[in-house]
């Protein structure tokens, strides 16, 4: 894409990754845009700077009202780093306290907020505009790109899916009681999310249960090529 395209407010390529949660799509789609020269957005992380933002101004979420949280989302924005569209709180990087236990227990409510959902679905869209995007959270395929050039829907068994997450929390091997509980977790989570993870009609489903990350990566990295190649009748992808 031209860089004509991008001042004139042109959306670039974009790339959808849905899927529910703990099922990988941030990690692959950031290694998905570092293959492919593209920026990566992770929606979700948005979410959880908002959340992260209402629980310094009040610790207790039965306080908390949509007109609120909203009051304090445009203290949220999206900053460029290192390839990744990463998100600021009043100004400075904040992924060490949006991953942290207190932002994880409470941001699937702020998720739900409509006004909350339509908020970060616009700065995601503006990301879009400024660069070709590797984009996951929920509903991206459907509800914010519904004419993405690809869409990925990843799935994986829930035990699986929350053996790889203690692993990244706890970095070790986690025990089968450790794993059972976290799996009750994650499916309560799927059913409170059900509206909101669903996948486009047109979306290529991957089921990642027995693939190794960068297996996820190849297949998504070749299905981008075979895209845009037959988009843009190239044979390659224009990183910037």
């Amino acid at each position: 894409m031209s860089d004509a395209q991008a001042a004139s407010g042109e959306r670039r390529i974009v790339v959808a990754i849905d899927g529910p949660a703990a099922s990988g799509k941030s990690s692959t789609a950031h290694w998905v845009a570092e293959q492919l020269g593209f920026r990566h957005v992770d929606s979700g992380a948005l979410y959880r700077a908002v959340t992260a933002a209402q629980l310094r101004a009040v610790e207790s979420p039965d306080e908390w009202t949509e007109a609120e949280v909203m009051g304090r989302a445009p203290r949220v924005a999206l900053q460029l780093a290192e390839g990744t569209f990463v998100p600021t709180l009043d100004g400075v990087p904040v992924e060490e306290e949006i991953r942290g236990a207190e932002v994880t227990r409470h941001v699937s409510r702020v998720a739900q907020m409509p006004a909350v959902r339509r908020w970060v679905n616009e700065r995601v869209r503006e990301a879009a505009l400024r660069s070709d995007i590797v984009v996951d959270g929920r509903d991206m395929g459907t509800a914010v790109f519904p004419d993405a050039d690809l869409k990925v829907f990843l799935v994986a068994d829930p035990w699986e899916r929350a053996r790889r997450r203690l692993i990244q929390r706890l970095q070790r091997g986690p025990t089968d009681a450790e794993i059972a509980e976290e799996t009750e977790r994650l499916v309560r989570r799927d059913a409170q999310d059900a509206t909101q993870t669903v996948q486009a009609k047109d979306a290529v489903l991957i089921d990642t249960t027995a693939l190794t990350q960068e297996e996820q990566v190849e297949r998504i990295v070749a299905l981008v090529r075979a895209v845009t190649h037959r988009r843009d009748g190239t044979s390659g992808v224009d990183p910037e």
